[in-house]
């Protein structure tokens, strides 16, 4: 999957890279992690990014000093790293160019708050789903109707759906044979008022699964991924 959006981590501290590199990957990102600004410099020329964190203390040339080269040529949302608390320091962090600051140490879980906020401004790459009024998906037979917010199966027989329900389906009906977290799917279905880490989505799914699976054990539409989260399977038109 290429869907994801990918994120490079700069930061000369190997446990930070690797802690950020296994969370953020765990969350449905894509991650390169590197220790310093030749070899920021090098991922980017290879690569594209949705989104840089970057340590402002780094051997060689410092972040505020990368940040600003790569407001340069680039409108590549940057989150700045720093051990340092100083308003003064955030400050010209963000004078330089960066969308957000965060302070070391920081809770991980803080950190993807910010690049969710951050990316969600930025519009990331993924095209904003159509919500028209009168938009039909259609899939397996179904027809998922935006503007009345119904599902019809094949035979006509409408199938009620709570809101949650109807919203987690749109959610993955509108990106399909991609890979969402719970976290994602938590910020689709239900927005900014989502508490994070709600295990609820996944109770969510397996009522969503009884309502519209020929076997609920065996689904073929709804797919979990193991260590990732859910994939819609099917083609949708």
């Amino acid at each position: 999957m290429n869907d994801e959006p990918h994120v490079l981590v700069v930061d000369d501290d190997a446990e930070i890279r690797d802690l950020l590199s296994r969370f953020l990957k765990r969350n449905g990102y894509r991650v390169m992690a590197v220790r310093d600004g030749t070899a920021m410099a090098e991922a980017i020329a290879c690569w594209n990014f949705d989104l840089v964190v970057l340590d402002i203390m780094l051997p060689g040339e410092d972040g505020l000093s990368l940040c600003r080269a790569i407001r340069g040529r680039s409108k590549v949302p940057v989150i700045m790293l720093s051990a340092m608390g100083d308003e003064t320091d955030r400050i010209v962090g963000l004078e330089v160019g960066a969308d957000d600051y965060i302070a070391k140490p920081f809770n991980p879980r803080e950190l993807l708050a910010r690049i969710r906020a951050v990316l969600r401004r930025g519009a990331w790459s993924t095209p904003e789903p159509v919500q028209a009024d009168g938009t039909i998906l259609h899939f397996a037979g179904c027809a998922l109707d935006l503007g009345r917010r119904t599902l019809t199966k094949a035979g006509g027989e409408v199938v009620h759906l709570t809101g949650g329900e109807f919203d987690l389906l749109l959610a993955l009906a509108q990106r399909p044979h991609r890979v969402l977290s719970r976290e994602q799917l938590l910020d689709l279905a239900k927005g900014r008022g989502a508490q994070p880490f709600d295990r609820s989505i996944d109770a969510q799914v397996s009522r969503l699964r009884r309502k519209i699976e020929s076997d609920p054990n065996n689904p073929i539409l709804i797919k979990t991924v193991r260590g990732g989260g859910y994939l819609f399977a099917e083609a949708v038109t």
